[in-house]
């Protein structure tokens, strides 16, 4: 079972924290909040499906600089700034690292509502897509490395005749290479095989 995506929240000011937090539950979201970014970075799994509520300026790690810790660790939570400042600078900063959305405080319900469920699409849509990858490489790596070398010249759509010339067997063989290749990556056609090659980043010849 895929875990349920939550909202997490940092925020400084408690009483902003409490606001957000109940605004997000009454649409029915998991919600977890923090009061600082360094109780959020040792706590946070980022295995976790959801996205990530975040006030820019607090004392110590502010929020451009816990965008940037979870950058280098990896992380890919979308991420939805709220300021009280409306600094232009700071926000293309933040969203040339990728924030998703930048909020000037007092924030409307229905823009963070709105920006939120934005953004818990935009996860679970990169988590499928990488898991989709994750499969494909999986399937790849079952492959001998002679079965790769076929797999290269069908997708580049050469006939067994012609691979077999180039790789010096028999057409014979190349058929049976062929057939591995066709169910270790669990395709019943060249253009599956093709369209799965592509995703991985491989290409013909």
């Amino acid at each position: 079972m895929t875990p349920h995506p939550t909202v997490f929240i940092v925020d400084d000011d408690a009483a902003v924290l409490k606001s957000l937090a109940r605004l997000l539950r009454s649409a029915r979201l998991d919600v977890l909040a923090f009061g600082s970014p360094q109780e959020f970075l040792e706590r946070h799994d980022p295995r976790a499906p959801g996205c990530l509520v975040l006030d820019l300026a607090m004392p110590g790690l502010n929020g451009l600089e816990l965008q940037a810790a979870l950058m280098a660790k990896g992380s890919t939570i979308p991420i939805i700034f709220l300021t009280g400042h409306g600094d232009i600078p700071t926000s293309v900063q933040a969203m040339k690292r990728g924030a998703l959305d930048f909020l000037t405080k007092p924030v409307k319900d229905d823009d963070l509502l709105q920006s939120v469920k934005a953004a818990i699409e935009q996860d679970r849509t990169a988590r499928q897509a990488r898991a989709e990858l994750d499969d494909i490489q999986a399937r790849l790596a079952t492959l001998t490395q002679r079965e790769r070398e076929v797999l290269i010249h069908v997708v580049s759509g050469q006939l067994n005749k012609e691979t077999a010339a180039e790789l010096g067997t028999v057409e014979k063989t190349i058929k049976v290479h062929r057939a591995r290749v066709m169910e270790k990556m669990k395709v019943d056609s060249v253009v599956e095989l093709v369209r799965l090659t592509e995703r991985a980043g491989i290409g013909g010849k």
